[in-house]
């Protein structure tokens, strides 16, 4: 039989880790798949003696001209970004090429189209590595849980936002000087926007959610809240009052439409996903038949994003093996079958609420700030007053789950009082009931 071949584009992280995984596991792979898996090309801006590749893997920087080429069947987009790669992977769909690709940010904001191309071109596109690394929760929810409704997910989906919370509740560290540490080890990039303002985590959850309740992808549509303003502070207060802030990503199905949010939120410090800390990820899924289920493990890097590349590699070698047409059994975009169920705006949304706020230490403010939440319907949970700060007190209160619009309402109010000083904080509340 002659062998399956593949197309490395990119070989920085991911792409490096992929092409070793493939060479020093390859004896174990053929045994999987049956079929010899031969690298024709890399992708390279610029040639890599490095590498020490084999005299037959060629290598070339005009990657439109390598997805073109005969003796590729299958190409790995691994470079990262929108643009060249959009143009580059439908490029190798036109030609029939198999995809696989790591690239959630492309898959987030472009992949409708990507999806219907490949279907009209009767090939596939493998996405495992786009979301949470070396955690199969792709295939946990489109094979796994085939058979549940899923009713909501939780996921700790970025590691550099996760890593500099964790340092923060341990050691009482600043923002500011966690994320400076972050970027010095690697885990942060030198602009570091898409991990701590939540854009990357939002690339992902808008994929999550397409395959959890079978939506279009609609990343335009994610509330999208990052971690950069989250104090110690408020870290401290959380812990005090038996919770912990992650950085989480939800997709929950309601009665109204489905919410798509990314947001600090305060979890109950007992929940196994308050407990994942560092640069792990984690993702809780809750469905109707099998209840909830967590997925834990690596969510970067070049070992375990490399192996869910090369995982999705096998699927497909398997298709073609197996499948006349080669379009496979790896699950696509339904598009015939999508829902068009709304998706929510944050005044829509539906959560609890720690609120924070900054008051002159006189008679009658909390009673002020008690009845405006009362008169909006907002309950109360709990009400912690903080040692004094310089000349003012801090609050912090708990809300049961209300809609957003009638907290906004109310903390518009409550802003508005004379011995109101500061911002008020809030951030999200979230009990995870399973």
């Amino acid at each position: 039989m002659k062998p399956v071949r593949l197309a490395i584009l990119g070989l920085g992280t991911v792409g490096g880790g992929a092409l070793k995984l493939l060479q020093e596991n390859a004896t174990e792979i053929r045994r999987r798949t049956g079929r010899e898996i031969q690298i024709t090309y890399v992708g390279t801006r610029r040639p890599r003696p490095d590498l020490d590749l084999d005299p037959s893997i060629k290598q070339s920087s005009d990657l439109l001209d390598i997805v073109r080429q005969p003796d590729v069947d299958v190409v790995v987009e691994v470079m990262g970004g929108i643009h060249p790669a959009y143009e580059i992977i439908m490029e190798a769909i036109k030609h029939g090429k198999q995809v696989v690709t790591a690239n959630k940010a492309l898959l987030a904001e472009h992949g409708n189209e990507l999806f219907k191309a490949a279907d009209d071109h009767h090939v596939q596109i493998a996405y495992e590595a786009a979301v949470a690394g070396g955690i199969p929760i792709i295939k946990v929810i489109r094979e796994g849980l085939a058979a549940n409704k899923i009713e909501w997910l939780a996921g700790i989906i970025n590691g550099t936002g996760n890593f500099i919370l964790t340092e923060m509740r341990e050691k009482g560290r600043a923002f500011a000087d966690v994320l400076k540490e972050a970027q010095e080890l690697g885990y942060a990039e030198a602009d570091p926007t898409f991990d701590v303002e939540g854009i990357d985590a939002a690339h992902k959850l808008t994929i999550l959610a397409s395959c959890a309740f079978g939506i279009p992808l609609q990343f335009d549509k994610v509330y999208t809240e990052g971690i950069s303003k989250i104090t110690a502070q408020d870290v401290a207060y959380a812990e005090d009052l038996g919770y912990r802030i992650k950085h989480l990503g939800i997709a929950r199905r309601s009665a109204k439409g489905i919410e798509l949010r990314v947001h600090p939120t305060l979890i109950p410090e007992e929940k196994l996903i308050a407990n994942v800390n560092g640069v792990k990820n984690a993702v809780l899924v809750q469905s109707n038949a099998v209840g909830s289920t967590l997925y834990y493990g690596a969510g970067a890097g070049a070992g375990p994003t490399a192996s869910a590349v090369v995982a999705d590699v096998i699927d497909i070698v398997r298709d073609i093996i197996y499948t006349e047409d080669g379009a496979g059994t790896i699950p696509q975009l339904a598009f015939e079958a999508l829902a068009d169920t709304p998706i929510l705006t944050s005044e829509e949304m539906t959560t609890g609420y720690y609120i924070r706020l900054n008051a002159e230490d006189q008679t009658g403010v909390l009673a002020d700030v008690t009845t405006i939440l009362s008169r909006a319907g907002i309950g109360i949970d709990a009400i912690m007053q903080q040692p004094r700060l310089k000349d003012l007190i801090p609050i912090v209160i708990l809300t049961d789950p209300v809609v957003e619009s009638k907290m906004n309402d109310a903390l518009s109010q409550i802003q508005a009082l004379p011995a109101i000083h500061g911002e008020i904080i809030r951030i999200r509340l979230e009990l995870l009931e399973n």
